[in-house]
């Protein structure tokens, strides 16, 4: 772990170059590429794997089992879930440990945009170059080049994508 009694970053957390990572941060078993800034009180997992010049705005928690491609931009508080049917403990009153669950892995595709207090169900894929409304809740596939909103997240419109 880091020195810094603001910034809780794991020795087995992988930094491209000139990563910029704010504040009260915690950084466990992830990989983070090249450019990419990581905002105050975020918490990204164990697995993740964040791309190069990629945002993720400040009280974001990004789980184990997301992979966010290059150039995605992530918004405030935006929430990934990983476990379709969460559980403090097993049928029998057991506590639940990481045997007693599924991941279920989830997508953001290149240049795809998320707005501030979305949440993002697992198993999907947010396409190349979406975006995704601030507050949404995100419970399929995106595709790409498309805007999305509203709980659950439908499609508004498409995106042309020669401009952007």
């Amino acid at each position: 772990m880091s020195d810094s009694p603001t910034l809780r970053i794991a020795p087995n957390v992988k930094l491209g170059q000139n990563v910029k990572i704010y504040a009260f941060v915690n950084l466990y078993g992830c990989e983070i590429d090249d450019e990419s800034k990581i905002g105050t009180f975020v918490e990204i997992q164990s697995g993740v794997r964040i791309g190069k010049r990629v945002k993720v705005s400040s009280h974001s928690f990004i789980c184990e089992g997301v992979t966010v491609e290059d150039e995605v931009f992530i918004g405030h508080g935006v929430m990934f879930i990983n476990d379709r049917y969460p559980r403090s403990t097993n049928p029998d009153g057991s506590v639940q440990t990481g045997d007693d669950w599924e991941l279920i892995k989830t997508t953001v595709k290149r240049r795809a945009s998320i707005g501030s207090n979305a949440t993002i169900l697992c198993g999907v894929t947010i396409g190349e170059g979406a975006i995704v409304g601030a507050g949404s809740v995100v419970t399929k596939d995106v595709l790409p080049y498309t805007i999305v909103a509203g709980n659950p997240a439908r499609v508004l419109r498409k995106i042309d994508p020669t401009k952007i």
